[in-house]
């Protein structure tokens, strides 16, 4: 399996773009996430967080289902961040929001409203 983005619409339907804002890595999701495609936001992450950037954005904002895997992919994230990386979440729709409040990981999650706010101090 390639490393490549797929586009969303494709046979997967979920795409994880990296961008680097100063030190910190942003991961710009768009798609669904459910069974099929959380492993590609999961190897994302995994090859992300081996460079050991201080921040980890998981950028929400383009997906339109959120499954418990996917959800999975980013508390294992936010875990294998350990100490030397914060992982953040930006999300701003119902899509995605309600099923992070609805299980509680808002309350592990660091949650932003915005990738300007999830960004502002790094």
């Amino acid at each position: 399996m390639s490393n490549a983005p797929v586009t969303p619409g494709d046979q997967f339907g979920v795409s994880v773009n990296v961008e680097h804002r100063g030190p910190a890595v942003v991961l710009r999701v768009a798609g669904e996430l459910d069974m099929l495609t959380a492993p590609t936001l999961a190897e994302a992450c995994a090859r992300e967080l081996a460079g050991r950037p201080p921040v980890l954005v998981i950028e929400l904002t383009g997906v339109t289902f959120l499954a418990s895997v996917g959800m999975s992919a980013i508390v294992a994230a936010h875990e294998a961040g350990g100490e030397h990386t914060k992982v953040r979440v930006v999300t701003d729709n119902r899509d995605t929001l309600r099923p992070i409040r609805v299980t509680g990981l808002d309350r592990l999650l660091a949650i932003y409203p915005a990738l300007s706010a999830a960004l502002q101090d790094v």
